[in-house]
């Protein structure tokens, strides 16, 4: 009978401390190690995990590296952090919860330049640089923000072809640097990822053309409303704009982003950019950061550009690009979108505070909210593009940044 207890208690202390599978990591590749297969595999599963957070070693990528920063600007721990709970349908959750309820691979919530909360899934760790698919649009924005304060682009009103020699002649090429920021070029291009649209060619373009994504950029010609009257998602405007850099500079992404955001920030890890065919950086979907580089980056977005004396980003542009009530009614949240608005490469919250986010498919967030010194980091590998048929993932997790808010002292209304 006591060896039949202690047997039983020996169970019951193992199962309290058991570690609980995380959501789908069988199908992830967990069995394999998170493996990172190749050029052509490292977007289906189960490479998602391994090749979401060090895209640099997959055999047949190639990158521009982005060297950290001299010194570090650290990132302290809160002392004795306030719990995050949210509510999502008719219940209410903690943060752990929505880690066992989504399929994140990071989640970083900072509040004031201090981790609240640091969380690593899947095996993945500090070092991982998380891939960003649409989140680089915004980080793409913020170096044509400072290339315009440094000279490099006279106005945003310039059409692209002045900088991006090869769009000459073509509508992109006509088109103002303001209206790719704002997705108002009026041009058609199809972005439903259901590997028949146009931003799949884009992609496709990216990797395995020796031109790169100009074999596509140079074929987009139907224009359906005159630019600035009309917000339509479209990749192919972010792309455009990294040609624009590349021209006006002189320089690679990687360089700018390195000399611009990366060293005034104090960035802790080498992030890089996935390069394509013809060796330009994928301005509209291939940057990758680890998570706490993610979060100074927001930081520096909560700060309005600014660190210390130093204006690192023009802060009248980056008010431009996330402040909703600079933005034409046709940009505004409810009118572009049943929900958020849209600025410069910035997605907008239709909250009174400004809050704004960068967002990359398959569940990559960026949330900040200024005036309360929140932000939230969010990498995932979700299934679906969205977060599912019914977009659940996405609604869970905004959600859970209205949490943080209501917890640390944000503003919901």
């Amino acid at each position: 009978m006591k060896r039949t207890h202690a047997v039983l208690v020996t169970a019951l202390v193992l199962a309290t401390f058991a570690v609980k599978a995380e959501p789908d990591e069988a199908l992830l590749g967990k069995g394999q190690g998170y493996p990172l297969g190749n050029s052509t595999t490292w977007g289906n599963n189960p490479y998602r995990v391994g090749s979401w957070s060090a895209l640099d070693r997959v055999p047949g990528v190639h990158v521009n590296k982005v060297a950290p920063a001299t010194p570090m600007r650290p990132l302290p721990a809160m002392v004795a952090p306030p719990a995050v709970h949210y509510r999502y349908g008719e219940h209410s959750y903690s943060l752990n919860d929505y880690l066992e309820r989504q399929r994140a691979t990071g989640l970083l919530v900072l509040k004031d330049g201090q981790i609240v909360a640091e969380r690593y899934r899947y095996g993945r760790t500090p070092g991982a640089r998380f891939v960003s698919f649409s989140m680089a649009k915004s980080v793409t924005s913020l170096l044509v923000g400072v290339a315009q304060a440094k000279g490099f682009i006279a106005s945003l009103n310039d059409p692209a072809e002045k900088y991006a020699k090869a769009l000459a002649g073509t509508p992109y090429g006509a088109t103002q640097i303001r209206h790719l920021l704002t997705m108002t070029s009026g041009l058609q291009f199809s972005e439903r990822y259901d590997g028949n649209d146009d931003v799949t060619r884009l992609a496709r373009a990216f990797t395995e053309s020796p031109r790169g994504t100009m074999d596509v950029l140079q074929t987009i010609t139907q224009r359906n409303a005159p630019p600035g009257e009309r917000f339509a998602y479209a990749s192919s405007e972010s792309e455009v704009l990294g040609y624009v850099l590349r021209g006006a500079t002189g320089q690679s992404l990687a360089a700018l982003t390195q000399a611009w955001l990366w060293e005034p920030m104090g960035a802790e890890h080498e992030a890089f950019w996935q390069t394509g065919g013809d060796g330009q950086e994928g301005a509209f979907a291939f940057f990758n950061a680890s998570l706490r580089d993610w979060g100074r980056l927001g930081v520096l977005l909560a700060d309005n550009g600014r660190i210390g004396e130093h204006q690192v980003i023009p802060r009248d542009y980056l008010m431009d690009a996330t402040d909703e009530y600079r933005q034409p009614n046709v940009l505004r949240p409810g009118r572009s979108m049943p929900y958020y608005g849209y600025g410069y490469q910035f997605w907008l919250l239709p909250l009174k505070e400004r809050t704004f986010l960068m967002r990359g498919v398959f569940g990559q967030h960026l949330f900040v909210q200024p005036a309360s010194g929140l932000v939230m980091v969010v990498t995932s590998a979700w299934e679906y593009p969205g977060g599912g048929g019914d977009d659940n993932a996405r609604a869970e997790t905004d959600a859970l940044w209205r949490g943080v808010l209501a917890s640390l002292g944000g503003r919901i209304d």
